[in-house]
């Protein structure tokens, strides 16, 4: 468990899920941010309520998630992404905390352009990306499947998963590199809170 002195940090998973794969995948993400010492938010953003808007504006990091369909989000995420452009406008979540992650059927699938989507949409509201922070997996003789980030991603985590498998089929590797990116964002997250908190001091 982290150091706790300024306080715990706060994370929102804002994600979409057409299948459910996408759904444990959040899941994943979640347990590692709270297992780094963060109070966290899971937010399906297809049923996304006033409430949960609050969640959003008031948390210290956003980490976005979306399954990749015909290379890019899908459309139930964009339709979340475009509900955001007063907030844009206005700044709401400039200098929050910001990751993603997606997954698609095919090892490969475009899921980077997916990801770069992503990526964009956060800086379109002026937060700081975080990536993933692992070197690729299962890139060599002794490397195996089950590494983390087996599928080679820097920018976020990105999965394969069968299309014909129950969300409980998701690779559990896949699963870990998650769990690895929550973490990292919690840890990321309370660096940025503690920084405020310390520059606040001494104002």
């Amino acid at each position: 468990m982290l150091d706790n002195t300024f306080g715990e940090p706060t994370i929102a998973i804002a994600y979409h899920s057409g299948f459910g794969h996408t759904a444990t995948l959040a899941g994943a993400v979640a347990s590692g941010a709270r297992d780094a010492g963060t109070h966290v938010d899971l937010i399906a953003v297809d049923t996304i309520t006033d409430a949960d808007w609050d969640i959003l504006d008031d948390a210290d990091g956003i980490i976005f998630g979306s399954a990749t369909y015909m290379g890019n989000v899908s459309a139930g995420f964009q339709t979340f992404a475009e509900r955001t452009g007063r907030r844009c406008l206005t700044g709401a979540w400039r200098d929050k905390v910001g990751a993603g992650f997606t997954n698609s059927g095919a090892k490969a699938g475009d899921k980077l352009q997916a990801l770069v989507s992503l990526a964009v949409f956060a800086a379109q509201h002026h937060m700081h990306w975080v990536n993933l922070g692992l070197g690729a997996g299962w890139n060599s003789a002794a490397g195996t499947e089950h590494d983390l980030n087996r599928l080679g991603f820097w920018l976020g985590a990105g999965a394969a998963t069968d299309v014909d498998v129950d969300p409980d089929g998701v690779h559990p590797a896949d699963v870990a590199t998650c769990r690895h990116l929550g973490g990292r964002v919690a840890v990321v997250a309370r660096q940025f809170v503690a920084g405020r908190a310390l520059v606040a001091a001494t104002d």
